[in-house]
């Protein structure tokens, strides 16, 4: 059928995919980490205190007192290219972005901070993306990570007038070509090392214990990732949860506690690598790298190895490629 004259330009329908990651301030100065974290900090996915509770003490004590020492972590992990993080979901979603067929656009997106997941997906859907897949990249799902990114892409989509067709990428956890990825990748980086770990540490980012009673199975995904990734290596793997952030009972055992009594029992040498976080960031490469080795070594350990995330490796991307082309089926043809 032939157009009108007048009629608008038709872009060719195009499908969508979005990489969502938590996100990161635009600079490591305390300004700017203020404003990171007074959206972070104020998700009530991520701190579940009534919020007539909680904004006094962020407003009135966390923002005037944290910005500056999280400024100081970051700044130990910035690169000529910026965040570790928002650099690496840059190129994760470069290296995918002719995986899935001339009619499949890959793009990324940051829950909180820049690029916005609302303005990205705009920017699709302009493009002529009729069909979007939300992909968070949380292995394990998690209220505080998976359903608030989702949150954020819906709560945007209610205000579109042409909304696109949407699918999210599920929890791959368990997924064999995660655990595939991840034998692959800790292969590499033990074969890499000078020494034999003693005990090698699968740190997963920590929540409050009471996410657990309540049901949400975070706790579950990651003990469940290390089960396979252990009999996928053949390694013992010893589970820790990190960054533990108040007064809470947070889910245990701590990294950080772990690490010194290890080394005051006599083990001397450890690897440990975060199996959760889909690229390296503030909470793989100051926390664990840094601060990790420094309280490992000061207890009485003489080898520490932190072993990268899977970020832009082959494994990682050829990952990426199997769980997002799997949720493409139907909407784009087979490779």
């Amino acid at each position: 059928m032939t157009r009108p004259a007048d009629h608008p330009a038709i872009p060719v329908a195009k499908v969508g995919v979005l990489l969502i990651n938590l996100g990161t301030p635009n600079a490591p100065e305390p300004g700017a980490v203020k404003l990171y974290l007074k959206e972070f900090l104020s998700d009530p996915r991520v701190v579940e205190i009534p919020q007539l509770v909680w904004q006094p003490i962020l407003r009135g004590i966390i923002l005037n007192t944290r910005p500056r020492k999280s400024a100081h972590a970051y700044s130990q992990v910035w690169t000529d290219e910026g965040s570790p993080l928002a650099a690496i979901t840059a190129r994760q979603a470069g290296a995918l972005k002719d995986s899935f067929g001339p009619t499949v656009m890959v793009d990324h997106a940051m829950r909180y901070g820049r690029p916005a997941i609302s303005e990205k997906i705009d920017a699709l859907k302009t493009a002529g993306c009729e069909r979007i897949l939300i992909a968070p990249l949380y292995p394990q799902y998690c209220a505080a990570t998976t359903a608030t990114a989702n949150d954020e892409a819906f709560f945007h989509l209610r205000r579109m007038r042409w909304q696109p067709s949407v699918r999210t990428l599920p929890p791959y956890h368990d997924d064999p070509a995660y655990i595939r990825a991840l034998a692959e990748r800790l292969s590499e980086g033990l074969a890499a090392l000078d020494f034999e770990p003693e005990a090698i540490l699968a740190s997963f980012h920590g929540m409050p214990r009471r996410t657990l009673e309540l049901g949400d199975p975070y706790h579950c995904h990651c003990r469940k990732t290390a089960r396979l990734l252990s009999e996928a290596s053949g390694r013992e793997l010893v589970v820790t949860f990190q960054s533990r952030f108040g007064r809470a009972k947070w889910l245990e055992p701590a990294t950080d506690v772990t690490l010194t009594e290890l080394a005051r029992r006599g083990v001397a040498k450890v690897a440990i690598l975060a199996p959760g976080f889909s690229a390296d960031c503030l909470e793989t490469l100051e926390e664990l790298e840094i601060r990790g080795r420094a309280s490992f070594v000061a207890a009485g350990g003489t080898h520490f190895a932190y072993l990268p995330c899977l970020n832009d490796s082959p494994a990682g991307l050829a990952m990426l490629k199997a769980v997002i082309g799997r949720e493409l089926e139907g909407w784009v043809a087979a490779p």
